[in-house]
Order: structure tokens, then sequence, then C-alpha cells
């Protein structure tokens, strides 16, 4: 296998291909093969960038018949008839059920895009700097989208220039169970000599996927909720990964009932791969002035073809939803078996996630990079997240098939029994 040219000319900065040092040539649903033939099952899925998998036969279909017309590729942002046809369908079959009225902006091809987008035009209404972030969560890492980020290996690495305009309060469970974290949020906003400027938005993940799959509760979000429109605080969602049917809900937050006034998502949005993102925000916060906010990315119009596609296909109903709430039980349920086989072993572990996106804290990041390694060994691609990469991560196509996940959940359970003993 050639990778000699990679080795050579790439940057440092790789990450997957040192886990995953494999050429990969071909991919279709929740399989990726190599150059020489072999598959891997794909519990990875482009970080979750591909929810209905790689090269969804529906969705390259719409894609090859736009360009056979000699569709608008890319636009900036004119009026297209792909655009209109992705407004549409979002319209109608995600935003009208959910009882949603939000306008849309497209403000670059990248979810950190559309984080920049969503903080500037907080500050913007508000005229206040300040966004209130939790701990472990990731939100890009552009320098704005930065400074709402945990994790000290994305912030330190600025040559020095401080990431600014970034308040940092604990997430739900940061603390212990026993603890609800908003009582010192809502403590700090209500002292006058608490240190905490007054901020223009908060912003969170209701599942944290970089942070290590951890869960915020219902009750938490719903509060959080409250406590921002009491003190005049915008509440914005980032859906990046989690939104897009990878809880089991279009979007991550109609579980706790809550309704944001900003909503980020990327990822999977296009549905193929193609890179996507839009800003949902209430109609009254749309306070741009023309052009004030743009890039040259936001008219890609083919991950709209394919992002309308995704939508009428799997959300025209409900049986995605209900299929990925019943393949979450089974993965919850082969997690909570291997969490307890390893803490058997006397190494501590523990299941958690909604939905389809779901890992196991083995509170130690050698031993999750010793399971992800020796799951690739047997033809699972798996990663690892959290702070110090201790939680094996699992964001396999929604469209998996039972027989799929089935033998990757079986992969992995070799994997383990294999650290365990070693």
């Amino acid at each position: 296998m050639q990778t000699q040219t990679f080795e050579r000319m790439e940057s440092n900065v790789r990450t997957y291909s040192r886990s995953f040092p494999v050429v990969f040539s071909k991919a279709q649903g929740a399989r990726l093969t190599d150059e020489n033939g072999r598959e891997y099952i794909d519990f990875l899925a482009g970080a979750g960038t591909l929810n209905y998998g790689h090269n969804n036969p529906d969705l390259k279909k719409a894609l090859v018949d736009y360009l056979a017309t000699d569709g608008v590729v890319h636009g900036l942002d004119m009026w297209t008839s792909a655009k209109r046809d992705y407004f549409e369908a979002l319209e109608e079959l995600i935003l009208k059920p959910r009882n949603l009225d939000y306008k849309i902006q497209l403000p670059g091809p990248t979810g950190t895009n559309a984080t920049e987008a969503a903080i500037r035009l907080a500050r913007k209404v508000k005229q206040r700097h300040n966004i209130v972030a939790f701990t472990n969560g990731f939100h890009g890492v552009t320098m704005g989208a930065l400074a709402p980020t945990g994790n000290r290996k994305f912030r330190e690495n600025t040559g020095g220039v401080p990431t600014v305009g970034g308040s940092f309060v604990p997430y739900d469970g940061y603390m212990g169970d026993a603890i609800d974290t908003l009582d010192y949020f809502e403590k700090l906003l209500g002292d006058k000599s608490g240190g905490l400027d007054l901020p223009a938005a908060a912003i969170v993940e209701t599942v944290q996927g970089e942070g290590g799959i951890n869960v915020s509760g219902l009750e938490w979000l719903k509060r959080l909720e409250g406590i921002c429109h009491d003190n005049d605080i915008l509440l914005i969602i980032d859906d990046i990964q989690a939104g897009c049917g990878r809880t089991g809900k279009f979007f991550s937050f109609e579980h706790a009932g809550v309704v944001p006034d900003m909503v980020l998502n990327s990822k999977s949005l296009s549905g193929f791969g193609l890179p996507f993102s839009h800003v949902l925000m209430r109609p009254e916060l749309d306070q741009w002035e023309p052009g004030q906010y743009n890039g040259t990315f936001r008219g890609f119009n083919l991950a709209m073809i394919t992002a309308a596609a995704a939508i009428k296909q799997y959300w025209s109903d409900d049986t995605l939803e209900k299929d990925v709430q019943r393949k979450g039980k089974i993965v919850e349920e082969r997690f909570q078996k291997l969490a307890s086989q390893l803490t058997d072993a006397g190494m501590p572990a523990s299941e958690r996630g909604r939905g389809l996106m779901r890992g196991i804290d083995v509170e130690s990041g050698d031993i999750a990079d010793k399971i992800s390694g020796k799951a690739f060994e047997h033809g699972l691609i798996i990663e690892t997240s959290g702070q110090d990469g201790e939680v094996v991560k699992c964001l396999c196509p929604l469209t998996i098939t039972d027989e799929e996940l089935e033998k990757g959940l079986s992969i992995l359970e070799t994997a383990v029994k294999e650290v365990i003993g070693s």
C-alpha cells in the first residue's frame, strides 16, 4: 500500500490517518474499503458527517441528476433553484411540523463558520461582548469559535494571541450528579461582584461530542432556557454533531422541548459529506446589514441539492427517527456490557449517550487508544474523544443495517477482550 506520498507531503497536523494508516479507495453505506480490497465497518462516519452513510444512492442520484443539467454549483448568495428547493424542504418537513419559525443564514461551509456567525450576530443584537460557554464544549477552532471551546489542545496553539469574549461555566454533571451546575450560573448572574459580564448569549451542545459524549439532562436544558430568557441572554444550541437525527430527533434539543434563539447545523446537514452549514435564528434577530457577514462558499448548491434530498427521503415521516432510537438501545446495551467487563477487569468504565451518539468512558486515553487500535486491526473504524481521549465513541451511520451494527459491536467486544487480556 503506497503511503509515501502522504508521509512526504502532508502536514504533521493530520490525525485520523495516524489512527487508521491505510489508503481508502471506496465507500458505501457503513463500509469503507482500502486499496487492498479489505472492508471496514465504519463507526466514525466522517466524525458525524455521514449520518445517511457513504455514497447514499438516493442522495447520489439527486446530485448526479443535478450536475447532468448543468445546474449552478457555485452561486455566492444569489438565488438558485437548488437553494429554493432546500429552503422549502427545510420549512415544510422540518420547521413547520416542529412549530419553529426561523430565518436561515448560510455563513460558509463549515461548523466553525456557523459558530462565528452566531456569536457575532448575538453581540450585534445585544450590544454585549461576552458569550457564556460550558466546560468540555467544542465549537470550532477559528478565533471566535475557539473562545467558547474548552479543550487546551486547541486553545494553547494561538501563538500567544489570547482568545477573548468567552466565559466558562460548568456543564451538567461536571461537579457530580448531586450538583445542579446551573445554580452556579444563576448565582453569578445575580451577583454584581461575581465577575461575570452579562452575556449576549450562551452556547451549548445538548450532547458534547468532542468533549466525551457528555449528555445534558432534559430538565437541565429546560432550566437553562428559562435562565437565558429571564436574563435577556440568547440561547444558541450547537447542533453541529448532535443534530440531523443523531440523537433520535432531527434536532437534539427536541428531546427537552426547548426552543433556542439560534441553532447551528453542519456536518450531516448536506447528507452526503459535502461541506455545508446554516444558522437558524428567530426572525427578529436577523439584524444583519447586506454583506455584513459573508463568505465565498456560502452558496454551495451541490450541498443544498443533497440536503434537500436527505430531508425528503428521511424526514417526511418518523421512520428513521424511530429506527435510530431502536438501534441506539442496541448500542447502549452492548456498551453497558462492555463497560461492565472492563470494570470487572480493574479498568473502571461507564456507558453514556443519546440515540446513536454513544460512548464508553474508560478513564484512560491509553486504554481507549488500545481498544480503538485493536478494533481497527479487526476491521472496525472507531475514534476516541474527551479531554484525554478517554472515551471510545460510536458515531455509526444512522442507516447502518442491523447486521453491520452487530458485526461492528462484536468486533469492538473482541478488541475490549484483547485489551483486558493484554
